[in-house]
């Protein structure tokens, strides 16, 4: 058995996506362990799951610090603490530094709701309605210093349909993100998906 790569997932809100990472992991088959559960806000309902699930968490609020450089410095040093090797963020609602997301080019992820590069930033299902769409999806990629840019690891695709709201339309991409966001790991924790800048 080839050793597991130790994963670090990053959230500020309800954590969904890491929950499908956590079970996706607790697959003896899986190739990455998830070893903490960082975030921002300490209200973050996420945190429960994970500690529930036995996973060591750690928080820290951004605004507890002077700028964006020593935030990022403080989640480093956990990551460090952690051993992680790979970060998912799921979630998280922090830009990075450029000094930090250089630091774990090749080896951060992250999933957006839709189809990149249409749709960056904020409200991106209604950005897709309101540009009429008639498909959307999900983006697993890899993160550099750019928002929602950087290279895909894997897109799934969801109809627009008729009458759909942002809320209907989120709904429908959020139960391919779940399948999406664990086989983008495992892609990436066997070597089977590797950076290309």
């Amino acid at each position: 058995m080839t050793t597991k790569k130790r994963v670090a997932i990053l959230i500020s809100g309800r954590g969904s996506n890491m929950t499908a990472l956590v079970e996706a992991a607790r697959d003896l088959s899986y190739p990455a362990e998830i070893v903490g559960v960082f975030s921002n806000r300490a209200d973050a309902p996420g945190l429960q799951y994970a500690w529930l699930a036995g996973i060591p968490t750690a928080v820290r609020s951004h605004k507890d610090f002077a700028s964006r450089e020593v935030f990022d410095a403080e989640i480093q040093s956990i990551l460090d603490g952690w051993g992680a090797e790979i970060v998912c963020l799921a979630g998280f609602m922090r830009i990075f530094s450029t000094g930090f997301a250089q630091h774990w080019t090749s080896r951060m992820l992250n999933i957006h709701p839709s189809l990149l590069p249409l749709y960056r930033g904020l409200k991106p299902q209604q950005q897709a309605l309101d540009a009429g769409a008639t498909e959307s999806g999900c983006t697993v990629h890899w993160v550099i210093p750019e928002l929602d840019d950087g290279p895909t690891i894997i897109q799934r695709r969801v109809p627009v349909l008729a009458g759909d709201t942002a809320e209907a339309l989120a709904a429908r991409i959020l139960i391919e993100e779940h399948k999406a966001y664990p086989e983008a790991l495992r892609l990436v924790a066997t070597g089977a998906a590797i950076f290309h800048a």
